[in-house]
C-alpha cells in the first residue's frame, strides 16, 4: 500500500516489533537519516542491544537516490549509495507502519512494527516538485514545515517557492526595505476571477525574513526536500514597483500593491539601475536558498509600457533589435548570466522563450500544454513538464457544486493527474548537461486558496497521483493505485492533510 509504487517489494512472513527502547545505527553519511527516522518514531530512548534499526551509505548497482530496505524480525536494515536514498527509504519505513503511529503521541502500543518486507526502489525522475505561490496569500513558515513534511513523505524532492508576484513581495532583502515594508501588503483582494468588480475590503500581506527562511531550507534539507524560489520578473512585478517605482517604466507614477488577479502592464525597466536592483535581490536569494536552481519567471509579460519607454527604444537601438519584445528574452539572458557568476542555474517560464532565444543552459518549466515541453527539450533545453491541465491543483477537484471556489470553466481530477506521462513520445530524462525532461511539478497558484486549509484540501490526494507518476517506473494501473489510495488516505487522514472546507 506503499505511494508512490516502489520498483519492487516482497512481503515476507513475521515483523519487526519496535521496542520502547531504539537500538538504532547509523554509519558514515546517514547520521541525519537516521534522526528523521527516530523523530518519527517518537524520539524513544535508545539502547546498545536487542532488535536493530541499521541505516548505512554502501555501494550498490542502484541509482541516485535509490535504497534498498531488508526488514526481517530480528533487524531492519536500510541501505542507499547517498543520503538522498537513505532519506526515501526513511520514508517507506514511515508509510509500512499502522497509520495510527504517523501520530506517534497518541499512537497504541502495539502501532509500533514493521511487516517484513524486501524492497528496492529509485525514482524515475530527478526532479519531482510542487510549488506553492505565496505572493497571492501569505502561508505562515509553521504550514510551510508542514507542507515539505508531506511532500517528503510521498518522495517528492523539490518544493518551489513563488515568493512574489504583483499582489505581493515575501523575501526580506536588506538594503531595500520598502519591499517588505510596502510591497508586501496590499489593502483588500479580488473576490473572483481576473475582470471581478468585487473585492473583499480585508488588508492581507506578510513576509519571510532571511533568518526564517534559512530556518525553512534547513527544515527541508532534513527530510531531503530542496526549496527553489522564485523571483518573479520582467512582469508580475507591481509590488516591487509600489516600493520602488523609480524601476519601472513610469517613475512619476505611484503605484499602490496590487489587489487584482491577472496580468498588470506595469513591468521592470530595462535600465541599468532595474537591472541592478534585479542582481542585488538575486545574490542575497542565492545566499539564503543553496538549491542549484532559481526559477526568474519570465511568463506573462506585456511589453506595452517599452514600446513607449525612450529608455527602452534607446536600449532597442542600442542591442540592434527590432521590437520591444526581443527585450523580454534578453533581460532574462542578463539574470541567467547573473546566476551563472554565482554558480547557479536559472529557470523561467517556457513562454519566455516566445520573445527571444534562451540559452539552452536555463531550464524551462513547461505550463502550457505538453507540445511546448516537447518543443523545448528539441530546442536542447532541460524541461520541468508542468502542463496545466494535468498539474494545476488550484483548479477544482470535481464539478460537484460543493467545490470552493476556483478558477472557471476547467476541472482537474485525480485521474487526470494520474494518467499525464511526462515522458509521452519517448522523450529522455534529462542528465548532467543533455537535454530532456529533468522532471514534473504540481502548481498552487493561490488566487482563490487564502489559508492552509485550503492547501490542504486541493493538494491531496491529488499530488499522491503526481507523486507515483513522477517516482514509479513502468506501466500504471489506475484502478490499482486507487485501492491503494483507498487505505493511503487513513495516514493522510491522521497526519491532518486531509481537509474538508465550509464552502456553504
Amino acid at each position: 500500500m506503499i505511494i508512490p509504487r516502489p520498483v519492487e517489494l516482497t512481503v515476507r512472513p513475521g515483523e519487526f516489533v519496535i521496542p520502547a527502547a531504539l537500538h538504532l545505527s547509523s554509519g558514515p553519511g546517514a547520521t541525519r537519516a537516521a534522526d528523521l527516522l527516530a523523530g518519527y518514531l517518537g524520539d524513544r530512548p535508545r539502547a546498545s542491544e536487542g532488535p536493530i534499526v541499521r541505516l548505512e551509505i554502501a555501494p550498490d548497482e542502484l541509482p541516485y537516490e535509490g535504497y534498498r530496505l531488508e526488514i526481517s524480525p530480528a533487524e531492519v536494515v536500510l541501505s542507499a549509495p547517498g543520503e538522498e536514498g537513505l532519506f526515501h527509504g526513511v520514508q517507506t519505513l514511515r508509510q509500512l507502519l499502522p497509520p495510527a503511529a504517523l501520530e506517534p503521541a497518541s499512537a497504541p502500543p502495539d502501532a509500533w512494527r514493521w511487516p517484513c518486507v524486501t524492497v528496492r526502489d529509485a525514482p524515475r525522475l530527478p526532479w519531482r516538485g510542487v510549488m506553492l505561490d505565496v505572493a497571492r496569500h501569505y502561508l505562515p513558515p509553521e504550514f510551510l514545515e508542514e507542507f515539505i513534511d508531506r511532500i517528503a513523505l510521498h518522495k517528492l524532492n523539490v518544493l518551489h517557492l513563488h515568493l512574489t508576484d504583483d499582489q505581493g513581495w515575501r523575501i526580506e532583502i536588506e538594503g531595500l526595505p520598502r519591499l517588505t515594508e510596502v510591497g508586501a501588503w496590499r489593502t483588500e483582494s479580488m473576490v473572483g476571477p481576473a475582470g471581478s468588480t468585487r473585492f473583499d475590503g480585508i488588508p492581507h500581506g506578510g513576509f519571510y525574513s532571511q533568518r526564517r527562511l534559512r530556518d525553512l531550507v534547513a527544515y527541508a534539507s532534513r527530510r531531503g526536500v530542496t526549496v527553489v524560489p522564485e523571483i518573479e520578473m520582467p512582469g508580475h512585478a507591481r509590488a516591487l514597483l509600489a516600493a520602488y517605482p523609480h524601476l519601472g517604466n513610469r517613475a512619476e507614477v505611484s503605484l499602490p500593491v496590487w489587489t487584482s488577479w491577472g496580468i498588470s502592464e506595469d513591468i521592470l525597466g530595462v535600465h541599468d539601475e532595474a537591472l541592478e536592483f534585479c542582481r542585488t535581490v538575486l545574490a542575497q536569494t542565492v545566499a539564503v536558498f543553496p538549491s542549484r536552481y532559481v526559477h526568474i519567471g519570465g511568463d506573462e509579460c506585456p511589453t506595452t509600457q517599452w514600446e513607449t519607454s525612450p529608455v527602452a527604444r534607446r536600449r532597442i537601438e542600442e542591442l540592434g533589435f527590432t521590437t520591444p519584445a526581443q527585450l523580454h528574452g534578453w533581460f532574462l539572458r542578463q539574470m541567467q548570466e547573473t546566476l551563472a557568476e554565482h554558480g547557479r542555474r536559472a529557470i523561467c517560464w517556457d513562454e519566455a522563450e516566445q520573445n527571444g532565444d534562451l540559452p539552452a543552459e536555463m531550464t524551462l518549466t513547461a505550463w502550457r500544454d505538453p507540445a511546448h515541453g516537447v518543443g523545448s527539450v528539441e530546442r536542447g533545453h532541460q524541461v520541468i513538464m508542468a502542463p496545466h491541465r494535468t498539474t494545476y491543483l488550484n483548479y477544482a477537484q470535481s464539478t460537484h457544486p460543493g467545490e470552493p471556489p476556483a478558477p472557471p470553466n476547467v476541472t482537474t481530477t485525480i485521474a487526470d493527474v494520474y494518467g499525464f506521462d511526462p515522458l509521452a513520445g519517448g522523450l529522455p530524462v534529462a542528465g548532467g548537461n543533455r537535454p530532456g525532461v529533468l522532471g514534473i511539478q504540481a502548481q498552487l497558484w493561490t488566487e482563490f486558496v487564502p489559508t492552509p486549509d485550503h492547501v490542504r484540501y486541493l493538494t491531496f490526494p491529488r499530488l499522491c497521483a503526481l507523486a507515483e507518476v513522477a517516482w514509479s517506473e513502468g506501466g500504471r494501473d489506475y484502478e490499482e493505485f486507487r485501492g491503494r489510495l483507498k487505505a493511503h488516505r487513513e495516514r493522510l487522514r491522521v497526519l491532518g492533510a486531509l481537509r474538508a472546507l465550509d464552502t456553504a
